[in-house]
């Protein structure tokens, strides 16, 4: 008699705090120590592979970015981020004595995009301009690529446009990119996005076009306008491979980084990785680089708004009824706002989501308070300036060690008697372009939720 598998049932108590909008934590079952080298998703399989080939385009398109993007200078084209050490961060955090060494990520002040969306969009664009140029002949394979900032190659470029759907930073990295490599750029915006960024993607000469409702109305939009258009080539997050993959190249770097920090990655010590996560793409892309590099002992985390878990209840709805469902979080009865606009999106990526099954380790949910208040801490401690979103990752170490399903996570993972060694990394999303004024405000409110809860 064939087996049935048996799918477990939906824990009562997290469901009933999903829908009271109260930060909860889900630990993944499914979670393989030894994933297969090849994972599939959507008719496709990648690998580790996949990620080295994205990280040799980066490479290739080095003195290019290097010529158009002044910023890019000094660092000859490599757009990177540092790893920084947080210990003076950890008593704010609630992170104890034995808990393991905190560090930072700092996508927050990735160069031209400001934003951790500059590794999954500029990619895109990249490798979108790469099959022209060589399809055109305006690059042999092998040859510099700066050939494509010569007029000859942007006036052939500039026939094509590349559009995108974002309710801000993908948007701002696929705009300022595209726009600078000479293609015409529209980005598809959402009604919560935010004004600056609007205005910021204008200056670029880029097309802004609003749309009325969310995000997904936004990409629905967007992607449907692209597809009437055989010269536009649209950015899919809910369903790009290149965009993923631009993501994943990040852990080839972050490896050098913590050989270099003196950082080790093995069973006696483990590296807990916290991801801010709007519709998936980003956070699940870093995943799979870091788990193919890296190996069983990173366990990653997502984090999301507590109005906008798109990704929790995704992952949920797998668990309990397999393959086959894409709920949304108005199904949860929830209302998708937050002040974490990159952050505010209904429905989780069915890529992202599929890719996420056997690696991922879980995903909590997060107030926005908290959102504010942790960039403010970041802001006194480390002198970091983070946009909302970015701060959601902060509250991962105290969800692993101060509550119920947390510590539960850490016996059953193994981690609990070598935490002491752990290492903790606060994956930081974007922050260096929030103007001013907007990033004062964002400071005021966390302040006066420090101190109503002093």
């Amino acid at each position: 008699m064939p087996s049935v598998e048996i799918k477990p049932a939906l824990d009562a108590q997290l469901a009933a705090r999903l829908r009271n909008a109260q930060p909860a934590l889900w630990t993944n079952p499914a979670r393989q120590a030894h994933p297969p080298a090849g994972l599939q998703a959507l008719g496709r399989s990648i690998s580790l592979d996949d990620t080295k080939a994205a990280a040799a385009r980066w490479e290739r398109f080095a003195g290019l970015l290097a010529l158009v993007f002044p910023e890019l200078a000094e660092t000859a084209g490599v757009v990177e981020s540092p790893l920084l050490a947080a210990t003076a961060l950890q008593p704010a955090l609630g992170m104890g004595e034995g808990q393991g060494r905190l560090f930072i990520k700092a996508d927050h002040g990735l160069p031209v995009a400001g934003s951790i969306k500059a590794r999954g969009g500029m990619h895109e664009v990249l490798e979108f301009a790469e099959q022209l140029a060589l399809q055109h002949g305006l690059v042999q394979p092998g040859g510099d690529y700066r050939v494509l900032a010569t007029p000859a190659a942007r006036e052939v470029l500039g026939r094509y446009q590349v559009a995108v759907g974002s309710t801000g930073n993908l948007g701002l990295s696929i705009g300022v990119v595209a726009s600078a490599l000479g293609f015409k750029a529209a980005v598809h915006m959402s009604a919560d996005a935010k004004e600056w960024k609007k205005d910021r993607l204008r200056q670029r000469g880029v097309l802004v076009v609003e749309h009325a409702g969310d995000y997904e109305r936004a990409v629905a939009a967007g992607r449907a306008q692209a597809n009437a258009d055989p010269l536009c080539h649209f950015v899919d997050d809910e369903q790009s491979f290149s965009l993923l993959l631009g993501y994943s190249a990040a852990a080839l770097h972050l490896q050098k980084q913590l050989a270099e920090a003196g950082v080790q990655v093995d069973a006696e010590h483990p590296l807990i990785v916290y991801l801010p996560c709007g519709v998936g793409g980003a956070p699940a892309g870093i995943t799979f680089g870091l788990r193919q590099v890296l190996g069983p002992h990173v366990h990653c985390f997502f984090a999301e708004p507590v109005q906008s878990p798109c990704f929790l209840v995704q992952m949920l709805a797998d668990a309990t009824h397999g393959a086959g469902q894409h709920p949304s979080v108005y199904d949860w009865g929830l209302t998708n706002r937050t002040e974490a606009d990159g952050l505010a999106v209904p429905r989780a990526s069915l890529l992202a989501a599929a890719l996420m099954g056997p690696l991922l380790s879980g995903v909590f949910t997060v107030a926005d308070s908290t959102l504010f208040a942790q960039l403010v801490l970041v802001l006194d401690t480390l002198g970091a300036r983070i946009e909302p979103s970015a701060a959601a990752g902060f509250s991962g170490p105290a969800m692993l060690t101060g509550t119920t399903a947390g510590q539960a996570w850490l016996q059953s993972s193994g981690v609990e008697p070598v935490l002491h060694n752990a290492t903790h990394l606060v994956w930081t999303t974007g922050g260096l372009l929030v103007p001013d004024a907007q990033y004062q405000g964002f400071v005021q409110r966390g302040r006066a939720v420090l101190a109503e809860s002093a």
